[in-house]
């Protein structure tokens, strides 16, 4: 549970962005599903089960892409001052 909390805390700007993404993902959901099936109780099960999976996969894609800003950050900061690179090590 300790690893857990941690992860959230760790990560609660990615979080809060996911849920945020996942608030508006159900209501756009609801009701494209609405216009096109006409029936509520479907659309409610569309909306909710689609972006439910969606939010899981944002997630992740924003940890991809934190790491790949991360490396080339570092790319970056070792070409501007190669040596401080090397002495850090």
């Amino acid at each position: 549970m300790t690893r857990l909390i941690t992860a959230a805390r760790n990560n609660r700007l990615t979080l809060m962005k996911t849920g945020s993404y996942y608030l508006i993902h159900i209501c756009v959901a609801a009701l494209v599903a609405y216009a096109v099936t006409g029936n509520l109780i479907a659309s409610l099960t569309l909306s909710l089960l689609e972006p439910t999976v969606q939010a899981v996969a944002f997630f992740f894609h924003e940890k991809g892409w934190q790491r790949v800003l991360e490396r080339l950050n570092a790319a970056q900061a070792k070409a501007i001052n190669p040596t401080a690179a090397v002495g850090a090590a």
